[in-house]
């Protein structure tokens, strides 16, 4: 499965294979990708916005230079004749400058951040990512293993509810069936005091 995302000049491609995922970008300042497994696959994110400050800021001049000339016209009594060229200049960079900016979901990996723009297949490309997660953290980790201690045991599954890979019942269950395990396996003593 594959997902393309395209803004201005940025490029981001999502190809999902079976244990990991390909995240592979390009925009002005360069490329490059990384392979990354579902289970390292961060919760936690932020929003970056990526805007054309210069342009937002010389619109908000344009516009103020453009209301003191219209503000000095109506004072002196002059005429309003083409005063309002620097405001709607100012207008139209501001607009462009909002228009143009490109919203991201940032998740910081261990092998690099993931970029997810914002636009109609954000939650698809995140919600995709997080059902594999999912899935690949159930498979290392969802089953009762002997060899672990019961204390270990015990912490992996109250993660795996931190995390949001199991349902509060389903820990108490998977605690309550290794308690049920390591008493099975508990050996009396073959010494009996009297």
């Amino acid at each position: 499965m594959e997902f393309i995302q395209k803004k201005k000049s940025n490029k981001h491609t999502f190809t999902l294979h079976d244990d990991y995922f390909n995240f592979a970008y390009e925009d002005r300042s360069g490329s490059g990708d990384a392979d990354i497994y579902y289970a390292d696959f961060p919760q936690k994110s932020l929003v970056q916005i990526e805007q054309n400050e210069w342009l937002r800021n010389v619109g908000y001049l344009w516009i103020a230079l453009g209301i003191f000339q219209l503000g000095y016209a109506v004072y002196s009594e002059a005429s309003l004749s083409g005063k309002g060229f620097w405001i709607l200049i100012g207008l139209v960079c501001v607009a462009w400058a909002y228009f143009s900016k490109v919203k991201y979901t940032v998740f910081r990996a261990e092998r690099g951040n993931i970029f997810v723009i914002q636009d109609k297949n954000h939650d698809r490309i995140v919600d995709e990512l997080n059902t594999r997660r999912k899935s690949q953290i159930l498979q290392l980790y969802g089953e009762v293993n002997p060899e672990n201690d019961l204390e270990s045991e015990i912490q992996k599954f109250r993660w795996l509810e931190q995390q949001k890979i199991i349902s509060k019942e389903e820990c108490e269950q998977k605690i309550a069936q290794v308690e049920l395990l390591k008493m099975d396996n508990f050996e009396l003593p073959r010494e009996r005091l009297n």
